[in-house]
């Protein structure tokens, strides 16, 4: 009998990826050097957007993305209680008021109808924005969220850390990849070990705005401004007492703080990883997809299943999720078997610092029936066929 822990997800670090960050821990540059730009330019590319941002982590992106559009005390903000609550905390950062809305039980993604019904039940211009998730992979039909977003002067929000890769069709039969730009103001992923492309910790900002990449690369940076086109400060300040009037150049040295930022970097070291792993996105989202419809296959028309997350076009599976009876008694009993699954996610509403600002327990009914149900299975691209099938027949068994 196979005894080997097999966790919810693991990381997939090659012998590429390990050259790749010891050529550049033998370089000149660790912290920003040229390969975040570089890195920053293959994911823009591979995503399909005009810019991207590459940041210290997924929630550091979240933050960031929330300043630039101005977030701050009195904003309203709505997400789903259904994700990782840096998704909601980003708002709060900032000093923004969170509103939760509930999820579809089919896609357990941001229910479309419950946003309008929230945005109606308010004054005109309460609200600023949406944070829709892909959660788990599932590209959410942003075509429609944009449509809401313009009709009540929304911005939104893309958080994509799951989904890099996933996409859906627009009404034009159209792939919308995530975090392309053409229906977000911006969209925010992660590189957690756990997710589709791992620098250790990491994330990326992509955006079609140029106002807003210019604000995030400032932002990122404690705010400092190094271009002397965008200088307040007049070039005798910058230069200091020796300044005479027939200088006309800016010194070298010379960098003007501008606003209030965060040093939200990521490193060299940490771009060569993920420009390795980005190289190989596209065949792990394939081992991705195999093991999906491996996992649908196995348990449809099985009594004791409530629902999975199917074999859906577009998904980019970063979780695979059943929803089952007795679902306490089966987590236990893959764990007496060394099989680690997990639950994604406690809602958001449900932790006691939302409940302090006024949420409780049914709220929202299709969320909290989700979260009384669902379990998060192994799902990594270096799974194997016979893993997989020692997670399946271990859920049989249990429910035999």
């Amino acid at each position: 009998m196979d005894n080997s822990i097999i966790p919810y997800g693991r990381q997939f670090i090659s012998e590429e990826d390990i050259q790749a960050v010891i050529s550049n821990l033998k370089s000149d540059y660790l912290t920003q050097g040229p390969l975040i730009k570089e890195f920053e330019d293959k994911f823009a590319e591979y995503i399909g957007s005009k810019y991207a941002v590459a940041v210290s982590n997924g929630t550091a992106a979240l933050h960031l993305a929330a300043i630039a559009l101005n977030v701050s005390e009195g904003s309203n903000v709505i997400t789903t209680p259904i994700t990782f609550v840096a998704s909601a905390n980003c708002v709060r950062f900032c000093g923004g008021n969170v509103w939760f809305a509930d999820i579809d039980p089919h896609t357990y993604t941001l229910s479309i109808e419950s946003v309008e019904e929230l945005i109606l039940s308010k004054p005109k211009g309460f609200f600023s924005g949406i944070i829709p998730v892909d959660f788990a992979g599932y590209a959410i039909d942003l075509e429609k969220f944009r449509a809401l977003a313009d009709k009540y002067n929304l911005w939104i929000i893309e958080d994509a850390c799951h989904a890099p890769g996933a996409y859906f069709i627009d009404s034009n039969q159209v792939n919308q990849r995530c975090g392309n730009g053409n229906l977000s103001d911006m969209s925010v992923f992660s590189f957690h070990p756990v997710k589709h492309i791992a620098t250790g910790e990491g994330g990326m900002i992509t955006t079609n705005s140029l106002e807003l990449y210019q604000k995030l690369m400032s932002l990122r940076t404690h705010g400092i401004v190094k271009n002397e086109g965008a200088y307040t400060n007049t070039l005798a300040e910058a230069i200091g007492h020796q300044y005479n009037e027939t200088q006309v150049t800016w010194p070298g040295w010379y960098m003007e703080m501008q606003q209030l930022g965060y040093n939200y970097r990521l490193t060299d070291f940490q771009a060569a990883l993920g420009i390795s792993q980005l190289a190989r996105a596209a065949e792990n989202l394939e081992r991705r997809k195999a093991i999906a419809l491996k996992y649908k296959e196995a348990f449809e028309g099985k009594k004791w299943l409530k629902g999975q997350s199917g074999f859906v076009e577009g998904h980019a599976y970063h979780l695979y999720i059943i929803e089952i009876e007795n679902r306490g008694g089966l987590y236990n009993y893959l764990k007496e078997h060394k099989i680690f699954a997990q639950v994604h996610y406690i809602p958001a509403h449900m932790m006691p610092y939302y409940k302090e600002l006024g949420y409780k327990s049914g709220d929202f009914p299709a969320s909290e029936a989700y979260y009384g149900q669902c379990l998060s299975l192994p799902m990594y691209p270096t799974l194997t066929d016979a893993e997989q099938d020692r997670v399946i027949n271990t859920i049989a068994h249990f429910y035999e």
